[in-house]
């Protein structure tokens, strides 16, 4: 079974590092998805690292979901008055773009993986799992899956000709007209998410 197109392993150390919009931070680009390949995209995928107290940038459209990565914990201080803790290990929050919020560091800098979507594009899920022999992926077709191995290491159990997974490194799993099925073998800890069109 060769590749699929579109579907590919992305060690830790080819992740692009960049500033925030709002030049207040820096963030680690793991891969972004759909739109015209700019900034015109219906995904992205980051890590952000907050070294300060610092205002997020705004995102008009865009929902995201922030979940704690390494780092004795972020406080997410938003405009409207909501405050939400996000606790070690991997405390995780969903919420829009267009709302303004301060992250404050509880205790040292962390890093923070950084998921964000058109939300009048595609619908997403992210889901934090333990990885304790195989898990299997149904990739349903138009659907781009992404497994970012947040410790351990993991294996396609398939002929899918991908490669291993490192702690920190993300596959990404592009289902193209047809259904993908994928077997990822390996023992640690993932974020597994699901990307489809509306």
């Amino acid at each position: 079974m060769r590749i699929a197109p579109g579907s590919r392993v992305i060690p830790a150390n080819e992740y692009r590092r960049e500033r925030w919009k709002n030049q207040l931070g820096w963030t680690r680009e793991i891969a972004r998805g759909g739109g015209d390949g700019g900034e015109d995209w219906d995904w992205r995928l980051s890590i952000a690292e907050i070294e300060r107290d610092a205002a997020f940038s705004t995102f008009a459209g865009i929902d995201r979901e922030l979940v704690l990565l390494a780092g004795n914990g972020l406080r997410l201080r938003f405009e409207d008055g909501e405050t939400v803790e996000l606790q070690p290990p991997h405390d995780k929050h969903r919420f829009s773009g267009e709302r303004a919020v301060t992250g404050e560091l509880i205790d040292g800098l962390t890093h923070d993986f950084n998921l964000m979507w058109r939300r009048d594009r595609v619908q997403v899920e992210l889901w934090h799992r333990p990885l304790v022999g195989p898990m299997v992926i149904f990739a349903e077709p138009h659907s781009t899956w992404a497994v970012h191995l947040i410790a351990g290491q993991a294996r396609f159990a398939d002929d899918s000709g991908l490669p291993p997974l490192a702690s920190g490194d993300t596959a990404i799993l592009a289902a193209g007209e047809d259904k993908l099925r994928h077997v990822l073998d390996g023992g640690g800890e993932a974020l597994v998410i699901r990307i489809a069109p509306r």
